[in-house]
């Protein structure tokens, strides 16, 4: 396990509770990018192959995936306001 890893994964993870709620409480994207939300996916996806593939399934991978839950929460919520904008 990486420490320096898990210390980005919980500063990058302790914004996106703050931002799925704002989403969720006014029910407005505007100023949220697809395109972001789409590439922290995908960033989240190829560190959890990583883990899996080079580490197995220690504390960051964990991180990974709350991270991925979020963010995915997220960009769930996009799809379901952003027409109502």
């Amino acid at each position: 396990m990486s420490i320096w890893e898990a210390i980005m994964l919980i500063c990058f993870g302790a914004s996106w509770p703050a931002a799925v709620a704002k989403t969720y409480k006014t029910k407005n994207v505007k100023g949220k990018s697809l395109l972001f939300l789409s590439l922290i996916l995908i960033g989240y996806i190829a560190g959890m192959i990583n883990k899996i593939t080079n580490t197995g399934y220690d504390l960051v991978f964990w991180l990974y995936v709350i991270n991925f839950a979020l963010v995915f929460t997220d960009f769930c919520l996009y799809f379901r306001y952003k027409n109502k904008n």
